[in-house]
Order: C-alpha cells, then sequence, then structure tokens
C-alpha cells in the first residue's frame, strides 16, 4: 500500500472513532450521580399524628432510594384549610417538580391541584379523594371496606345486638366519609339489630374535640354498648371518656389508625378491634410513583395500599404488628 493510502486510511479511522464517540454519548443516558435530581413536595393533612409520621417515614425511605429530594410540609392541624392551601401555593410557586397530597378537604383542594396541573406540575393524591379528577395517580386504603370491617367486628362483638354510636370525624374529609358510609350501610343491611343511638355527630380534627363530644354522648347515653370512630383522633379522644366514666372495657369499641396509646389501649382490653392503613406503604407509594411518572413512564390511575384489622388476639402477628408500630427511625 503507498503512503498516499495509508494516510487516508489513518485518517478515516480516526474520523470513524471520533463519530462513534460521539454517538456513544449520545445515547448513553446520564451517570446516577449525573442525573437531575427532581425536588418533590409531599403534603400532608396535619403533621402532629402519628398517621402522618408514618406517611414523612415512607416517603423519607422513597426518597432515598430513587435519589430524589422530598420537601415535606402540612398544616398544623387537620381542619386548617387555608393552611394547607397556601402549602400547595407555596410549593408550585418554588416550582417542585411533582405534588403528593392529602387534601385535609374534597372540595377545598380541588383549585389549588388544577393550578399545580395546569403549571405542569403533576400531582398524586394520598389517602384522602378530591372532588374532579384533576390529578394523576390515587394512592389510598379502601377506606369504605375498612367501615365494613369496622362494622362486621362491632357485629362480632355484640352479636349482632345491641344500642351503637357512629362517631363521625369531620365533614370534608373524603377519607372518614367513606369509612363511615362503610359503617353505617353495613350495620344497616347485615345487623339490624344494632340501633343507632348517634349516627350524626363529628367529633373534630382535634383529640381533645373528640374526647368533648364522647364525654357528653356517653353522659346523655350511659346505656351504649358499642362505639365506632373512624380515625386516630376520634379514637384517642373517645378512649380517654371510655376511661375517665370507667366504661372502657366494658362498651365494644372499635377504633381505627394506630399510636402507642392505642396500641396498649388493644392490649388492655379498651379497644376491642382497630382497622388499620399502612401509611408507610402510602407515603412510599405516593413517592414511588411520582419519580416514575417524572421519568416518563406509566403508572397506574389507583393504588389500593391494603387495609386490615387488629384484635387482642392476632396484635402479635408479625403483619398486625409491623402496621401497629412501624419503624420511623428514618425521622431520627
Amino acid at each position: 500500500m503507498n503512503p498516499s493510502a495509508k494516510k487516508i486510511l489513518v485518517l478515516l479511522s480516526v474520523i470513524g472513532l471520533a463519530l462513534a464517540g460521539c454517538g456513544k454519548n449520545k445515547a448513553t443516558p446520564p451517570a446516577p450521580g449525573e442525573a437531575k435530581v427532581f425536588k418533590i413536595a409531599v403534603i400532608p393533612k396535619g403533621t402532629t399524628h402519628e398517621f402522618w409520621k408514618s406517611i414523612h417515614a415512607g416517603a423519607l425511605q422513597a426518597a432515598r432510594e430513587q435519589g430524589v429530594e422530598i420537601l415535606w410540609k402540612g398544616p398544623q392541624k387537620e381542619d386548617d384549610r387555608a393552611q394547607q392551601i397556601t402549602v400547595v401555593e407555596d410549593v408550585i410557586s418554588r416550582g417542585v417538580a411533582g405534588i403528593v397530597l392529602a387534601p385535609l378537604d374534597d372540595r377545598a383542594l380541588c383549585r389549588p391541584v388544577q393550578d399545580a396541573m395546569r403549571e405542569k406540575i403533576p400531582v398524586i393524591i394520598i389517602d384522602s379523594d378530591l372532588q374532579g379528577k384533576d390529578y394523576i395517580s390515587f394512592v389510598a386504603t379502601d377506606n369504605y371496606q375498612g367501615g365494613v370491617l369496622a362494622a362486621k367486628r362491632m357485629g362480632e362483638l355484640l352479636q349482632g345486638q345491641g344500642r351503637i354510636f357512629l362517631i363521625r370525624y369531620q365533614e370534608g374529609s373524603a377519607s372518614t366519609t367513606e369509612r363511615e358510609r362503610g359503617f353505617l350501610e353495613t350495620v344497616q343491611k347485615e345487623f339490624p339489630g344494632f340501633r343507632l343511638l348517634v349516627k350524626d355527630q363529628y367529633a373534630g380534627s382535634t383529640t381533645e374535640s373528640a374526647y368533648q363530644l364522647a364525654e357528653n354522648l356517653i353522659g346523655r347515653f350511659p346505656d351504649v354498648e358499642g362505639i365506632f370512630c373512624p380515625n386516630e383522633s376520634s379514637t384517642f379522644g373517645t378512649l380517654r371518656a371510655l376511661q375517665e366514666s370507667q366504661l372502657a372495657g366494658k362498651v365494644k369499641f372499635v377504633g381505627f389508625d394506630s399510636s402507642p396509646k392505642l396500641v396498649q389501649a388493644l392490649r388492655d382490653g379498651h379497644l376491642h378491634g382497630l382497622v388499620l392503613q399502612n401509611p408507610v406503604k402510602m407515603g412510599y407509594l405516593g413517592v414511588t410513583e411520582m419519580v416514575q411518572h417524572l421519568r416518563g413512564q406509566k403508572i397506574p390511575e389507583l393504588v389500593d395500599t391494603g387495609v386490615y384489622l387488629a384484635t387482642k388476639e392476632n396484635m402479635d402477628t408479625a403483619e398486625i404488628k409491623a402496621l401497629l408500630t412501624p419503624d420511623l427511625s428514618i425521622l431520627d
């Protein structure tokens, strides 16, 4: 091969390698450390109840696994609609990549969610649904089925006969409304021997307001034989009222959600059933599904995170124990 031909061949080889190198750089995705770090806002209904601490733990676990950052912020009290709306508006103005929201009111939060979606900020709803479907996915408990489980447990405890209370939580809360509906409809269909002494009274968003309502109701109806409460604060407030009136353990009592004091009450026989969600899983999947969506993957429109019944008899099994006392060490 003559020298000119050799020069041409070498030049073509160099050009080919350069083109191949450029092509490789275009086709190869950025290394994990170089990938864009998404900031995702996770907004609970409140920040004081044990349930929301579990949501937070699950969200943090998912963020660490997915290599994203979460902004955890919510109202202190679960009836502060204005503050939760302000939080949503604030994270929209910050330009977060996505919002995972547990709306404390199924109407009041509709407009802020619409605003986020209009700004191309996707929203995943967790725990409690919104009116309308201006979001990309709903990750939650089957709350109606939770109410059904509570009614069946009450039917078992009282053999389908007796005077009972349904103590509601607060108006506008879609999750607890579904629990109350599941309980009430099951009682009416399957246990005609129950007499509902109370079915339209609201405990409010705090333990103290629940305690005051339960104390008044017990004073009016001291012959009550069974009570159902649809969330952590209403359950604990009613527990206090029963304990102070010396009726704890005598009145069959089914609550919802978990906290250390409710777990102890279950063990002591002051509670006869706790309907449990999986809030750690809910927070985890809320963030995980959002990351998948932001990375262009298809996600389901509805994710059911499960519902369970804890009793004194099964509370030490591995599955129920993990739900009653979730590991929250990630928050330390």
